[in-house]
């Protein structure tokens, strides 16, 4: 079921193998924590409504994105093509790049909101948006990583 290898032994696979061996990390959890941020970012107020804007639009992109491309690869569409290697290594980098900035800018004003002790239950929803916003960072920096290498050897 195998469609193309690398030297290197990464393999671009399709349909239930892609769940489980395509990253040393499992495909679901891009999906899962990036729907976390997207649900606590979007139940948060905050007084900067264009940094708001940002991370939900971040966090929707993503998740759009990942389920996109976790749906093409399931149904096997990408056929055994390197421009698929090269599209992954893309969108991971992309991603990681997007919620990195995201996180910040999510820290920057869970750190502002912290300076109004009246608004500490709005505060509890940023600081799980901002961790949950650095753990996608990081997952997606594994898979940029494990994409790269990917790439690297087909």
């Amino acid at each position: 079921m195998c469609s193309a290898r690398g030297t290197s032994g990464f393999w671009l696979r399709s349909g239930q193998v892609t769940l489980s061996h395509t990253h040393h990390v499992p495909h679901f959890d891009l999906q899962i924590i990036g729907g976390l941020v997207w649900i606590l970012v979007a139940s948060s107020k905050v007084p900067y409504p264009m940094l708001q804007g940002w991370v939900m639009f971040v966090s929707v992109f993503c998740f759009v994105m990942s389920i996109s491309l976790l749906c093409l690869y399931l149904c096997g569409a990408h056929g055994g093509g390197s421009c698929w290697v090269a599209l992954d290594a893309i969108c991971q980098c992309t991603a990681a790049l997007f919620y990195l900035s995201a996180a910040v800018l999510e820290a920057y004003t869970t750190y502002s909101l912290g300076l109004f002790p009246i608004l500490a239950h709005q505060y509890r929803e940023n600081i799980a948006a901002v961790v949950f916003a650095f753990v996608a960072t990081l997952l997606y920096v594994i898979h940029k990583v494990f994409s790269l290498l990917r790439w690297k050897s087909s």
